[in-house]
């Protein structure tokens, strides 16, 4: 299936059993609380699954899935993926890493709410982005790059657990200190070492 810019892929609270395979793109996982608040839980990328936790547990979809850019997917039914995780034990182990490594993303997001001030918490998630999804600048021998997602800055402030205001204020702080610059909806790291020095973030791929 081709899904546009913008497209919801699947929809919160939606009883369906399918999950889906991310062959091409980058979409988001938005959820929504009965105040109407909206807060950006994930950005999922190609090879990504997306749908399985509702799926396996039979229960309502518990975010929506909006396609970020141009995206292809794979539609397959539970019981079919079921089956073939059974038969194949490496393709299982897959997914039950991919399980495990957005768990740790979920438990680091909760102890630094504790444990460092908003500024920090806001570049180590702009760090573990960088990580996970950037695509580097030619000729910047990785230094510099593009953080690869479209972000606007409510959704990157609802990632950090920040207000809007306080997530503004500390995008201006880390672009006056030349490690982030900004342009619409687009963020480029200037120098990943040094940010991921001042996130006190270990230099591995967080997925």
């Amino acid at each position: 299936m081709n899904y546009p810019p913008s497209r919801a892929l699947l929809r919160q609270g939606d009883d369906s059993r399918h999950v889906l395979l991310l062959t091409r793109g980058v979409v988001k996982v938005v959820a929504s609380a009965e105040s109407g608040y909206d807060m950006l839980l994930a950005v999922r990328i190609a090879g990504d699954l997306v749908g399985e936790m509702a799926a396996f547990e039979e229960r309502p979809r518990s975010g929506t899935v909006i396609a970020c850019s141009d995206v292809n997917a794979r539609i397959i039914q539970v019981r079919a993926l079921e089956s073939f995780l059974s038969r194949h034990p490496d393709a299982l182990r897959a997914v039950l890493h991919m399980q495990c490594a957005r768990l740790r993303w979920a438990n680091r997001r909760r102890i630094d709410f504790q444990a460092y001030d908003s500024l920090t918490r806001l570049a180590r998630v702009l760090a573990e982005l960088s990580q996970a999804y950037a695509r580097p600048e030619p000729d910047s021998d990785g230094k510099r790059c593009d953080l690869g997602v479209t972000l606007t800055q409510k959704e990157l402030a609802s990632l950090a657990g920040l207000k809007l205001n306080t997530a503004e204020k500390n995008l201006a702080v880390l672009t006056a200190q030349g490690l982030v610059e900004r342009s619409y909806r687009n963020i480029t790291i200037c120098d990943v070492p040094k940010l991921l020095e001042f996130a006190k973030v270990v230099a591995e791929n967080p997925y």
